[in-house]
């Protein structure tokens, strides 16, 4: 029977959540030091592809702010909270990208096949931005890797890895896990933890970049079902 672990990224390969990420980050910072940031900084941070307490880091060193570590259970809490806040503004401005739902459901008939998650976004924001489209339930939460597991992306390959075996009480190695997403640190994860890599050019990057980066497979979009779900499932 084909066994299968189907690990998404959320933002720019499921779907895209209304460009709230950016004000989100500033809001948790103006919660948790209680002062706004540098508004320059804000703006130039870099997100696309990285872990929510990776970026909030960054954002925090930017700032000179000292031991940035013992601020991330707090800073983390305020992403959920100001995110929350947001949850009418992401379904009025966002939506779920082509072929994401018909992709998600095809897999889902399909034996053998747990689909989850691999994403930067801690786990109360991934089930939201999902469940503001109506794809969450097609995912099992209980066995991705998230932001909130782990700051550095790659070892979210083994997170997930080790909940599904645990949940399902079979292992997931190497090509038996499948990373899918959309920009060159997603495919980076999914290489160092040694899955397979199908990346979707439906974020910032186009085809031919996200071909350089040597993933398994590159597509356009998820709007071929049949061509998706192939390219996953090799």
């Amino acid at each position: 029977m084909l066994r299968r672990l189907v690990l998404w990224d959320i933002d720019g390969t499921l779907v895209q959540a209304g460009e709230v990420g950016r004000d989100i980050f500033t809001e948790a910072f103006q919660a948790v030091l209680g002062r706004p940031p540098d508004q320059v900084t804000a703006r130039t941070l870099v997100m696309a592809g990285r872990t929510d307490p990776e970026i909030a880091l960054d954002f925090l060193a930017a700032h000179e702010i000292d031991e940035g570590e013992r601020h991330l259970p707090a800073f983390s809490q305020a992403l959920v909270t100001a995110l929350a806040a947001k949850a009418a503004l992401i379904r009025e401005r966002g939506r779920a990208l082509p072929g994401a739902r018909e992709t998600l459901a095809a897999l889902g008939r399909t034996e053998g096949v747990v689909q989850s998650l691999l994403t930067g976004n801690v786990q109360p924001n991934a089930r939201l931005k999902l469940a503001s489209f109506g794809l969450d339930g097609y995912l099992d939460f209980e066995v991705g890797g998230f932001g909130s597991d782990h700051h550095h992306r790659p070892s979210l390959v083994e997170v997930a890895r080790t909940k599904a075996e645990r949940k399902y009480g079979t292992a997931f190695p190497g090509a038996a896990t499948v990373l899918v997403g959309d920009t060159p640190l997603d495919v980076a994860a999914g290489r160092a933890g040694g899955a397979r890599v199908v990346a979707v050019a439906t974020g910032p990057y186009r085809v031919d970049e996200l071909e350089s980066t040597g993933a398994d497979a590159v597509l356009e979009d998820l709007r071929d079902t049949e061509a998706a779900t192939a390219a996953i499932l090799l």
